[in-house]
């Protein structure tokens, strides 16, 4: 394949944002799109496309040119490009993978130095913004990688992205990516005592909204995870759950040791949402850490926890 003909495109993962971007991608894209989940169920999402299933990660590796990848984390990347059976281990690799999963910035780097010697190139593409939009193709996408392979994908990025921007060399995708979700979760807790605040005190919360939008107090998530979880109080399963905020914090947390910087909001945040799980709030959507803010939880019971 050369840059100017039309690649094979591949595709692994589909969970609730890798399946919009997948099914954007089968339908904008020009050429073959394959695909792979081990789930079965998950291929639902891709009714009425022209994708094809491939029968396994190596089947799929031999046919695709880039593969794009949307995965729960560093050890499913690690294995999904270079465990047993995986892209990176038959005869015939793809030219590129591109990762569009929330890892370490390590792992990123990592899979890039590991993968180059086997002539593929990696670039990490982390993304952002919520499942609706995934769907309407209009995520953020933060991108890791030189300028000649960011041309390349920049274009497949388009498909699933409305704002795609390249951060820096391999990890700096990772680095924007964990920053902006620290950002989220420390802001959804900003903004859940103070819905919790202004209705003791004597204010309706969608006015509070209402009026906190129209000055300096504004946000993505005032105006979304609030609007449309924290004050209606609907945290579906299946969505964002604390324990992946957590995992998400995690990562932030270690990159922060290495960069020797003392990340106190965001310890704070992982306090609060490590309590969230211990107060049976798991596995629900993440902004439901205003329940604990509602009970007087908070961060009295997060010390409990030892953390």
């Amino acid at each position: 394949m050369t840059p100017s003909t039309t690649p094979t495109l591949g595709f692994v993962g589909f969970g609730n944002i890798g399946g919009p971007m997948c099914r954007n991608m089968a339908l904008k894209h020009t050429g073959d799109v394959l695909v792979f989940d081990r789930n079965p169920a998950a291929y639902a999402v891709l009714d009425g496309t022209q994708a094809r299933q491939a029968a396994s990660l190596q089947a799929l590796a031999a046919e695709a040119d880039i593969v794009f990848m949307s995965l729960p984390g560093g050890p499913q990347v690690e294995a999904v490009c270079l465990g047993e059976g995986g892209l990176a281990s038959g005869a015939r690799r793809p030219q590129i993978i591109v990762d569009l999963s929330t890892t370490t910035v390590a792992t990123a780097r990592s899979m890039a130095a590991r993968l180059a010697p086997l002539g593929v190139a990696f670039a990490d593409a982390p993304v952002a913004r919520t499942v609706e939009a995934a769907r309407r193709g209009e995520l953020a996408i933060m991108v890791g990688a030189d300028e000649a392979l960011f041309a390349r994908i920049e274009p497949l990025l388009r498909f699933i992205g409305s704002d795609v921007t390249r951060c820096g060399g391999v990890g700096c995708g990772q680095v924007v990516k964990l920053i902006n979700n620290a950002l989220v979760f420390e802001n959804t807790l900003a903004v859940a005592e103070m819905m919790v605040l202004g209705e003791r005190a004597g204010v309706e919360p969608a006015l509070l909204l209402d009026a906190v939008a129209k000055g300096s107090g504004d946000s993505f998530v005032l105006r979304n995870h609030a609007r449309r979880a924290m004050l209606p109080r609907e945290f579906p399963a299946g969505g964002f759950p604390p324990e992946y905020a957590l995992k998400d914090i995690g990562y932030v947390l270690e990159l922060a040791q290495q960069s020797g910087v003392a990340a106190h909001a965001t310890e704070l945040a992982r306090r609060y949402y490590s309590a969230a799980v211990a107060h049976g709030l798991g596995g629900r959507y993440f902004p439901n850490v205003i329940e604990l803010v509602d009970r007087n939880l908070g961060i009295a019971a997060a010390q409990g926890q030892g953390a």
